[in-house]
């Protein structure tokens, strides 16, 4: 067997057993946190990498903006409404529930829509727009709901955003565009073990943040961890009735439930780290433990679910950090 049939063999690995893995890292990032404490700079690249061409999902807006809607407005109004009505008394831990529920689309998303045979480039184009108007939703809903309670930089944040989260996927598309599509036909492909193997450096390094916390574990914390767990299952919840409400096909109904219940965690605690206080980090890295898991069992859920009448055929296309393949199975997709 060649090197390269074992990188991809390693790429496909990691695809189909993201959840355990994703598990497998927070627990390395909590027990040995030193050697893992320093890999902010894989998120840049990461978006660099895997953001291309977004053109076709633009000429029928809607979903993605149903989508942006619901992550962008819904549900951190709603995480800050239940936030300080469950743990008010202690402000910092709700900065933290609205900062997770306030960051962009996560990028791994884009994998999971592949996986469930998804509409790659609504993923994709939700995610870049997602990213690109985060550096000033992010401040001022941060700003809005919380302004009387924590003190928010919102100039920091937006400068610090662009820098570190807005300009690499603004780097991917052009690369793309420059090349006529090189970076997703030859460079995507190429670089998806790769990709998901710094996903998995990213998750166990984000998780250092939280060693402390997770050995002394208290009654608050624990009950967060529940809360973080139920909360984040809501998003899978709107994107699905939304879908339904839209009269949507599978394709579509498959990515506005992933991009509407999956957060970029890593800018998030990017965030929390920088110009909040460390309790805040907590809330925000306890989406780990839940969000692969979460986005498993929701596949398990599409696969049962009745087929809605195709109102605007859509096209699905491959997962765009992968080899382009048929749709899997539904066996491969957990």
């Amino acid at each position: 067997m060649s090197a390269r049939d074992i990188y991809r063999q390693m790429g496909s690995a990691i695809a189909f057993h993201m959840a355990p893995l994703s598990l497998a890292c927070v627990a390395l990032g909590v027990l040995a946190p030193s050697p893992l404490s320093r890999v902010e700079a894989v998120v840049s690249l990461l978006f660099a990498v895997i953001t291309f061409q977004v053109a076709d999902a633009f000429r029928r807006p809607v979903p993605m903006l149903s989508i942006l809607a619901v992550s962008s407005v819904l549900m951190p109004a709603l995480a800050c409404a239940l936030g300080t009505w469950l743990f008010g008394s202690s402000p910092q831990i709700v900065c933290g529930i609205v900062l997770e529920y306030s960051v962009p689309v996560a990028v791994i998303s884009i994998m999971w829509v592949g996986l469930a045979g998804g509409n790659g480039a609504l993923g994709l184009a939700t995610v870049l727009v997602s990213t690109l108007l985060s550096p000033v939703t992010i401040p001022v809903g941060m700003k809005l709901l919380l302004g009387q309670t924590v003190q928010v930089d919102v100039a920091g944040m937006m400068a610090d955003m662009v820098e570190k989260i807005a300009l690499p996927a603004l780097l991917g598309t052009v690369v793309n565009d420059r090349t006529h599509g090189w970076g997703k036909t030859v460079l995507s492909p190429a670089m998806a073990p790769a990709c998901r193997l710094m996903m998995l450096m990213v998750i166990a390094g984000n998780a250092t943040t939280i060693s402390g916390y997770m050995r002394h574990l208290t009654p608050l914390m624990l009950c967060v961890i529940a809360f973080i767990g139920a909360f984040a299952s809501t998003g899978y919840l709107w994107g699905l009735l939304v879908a339904r409400l839209l009269r949507r096909d599978r394709a579509d109904t498959a990515t506005m439930c992933y991009c509407c219940g999956m957060r970029n965690i890593s800018s998030g605690a990017v965030i929390a780290a920088q110009y909040f206080p460390g309790e805040a980090m907590f809330p925000v890295m306890m989406g780990t433990l839940f969000q692969q898991v979460l986005a498993a069992s929701f596949g398990t859920l599409l696969d049962h679910l009745p087929a809605e009448k195709d109102l605007e055929p859509t096209t699905a296309t491959a997962d765009p950090v992968s080899n382009p393949a048929p749709t899997p199975s539904k066996g491969d997709v957990h």
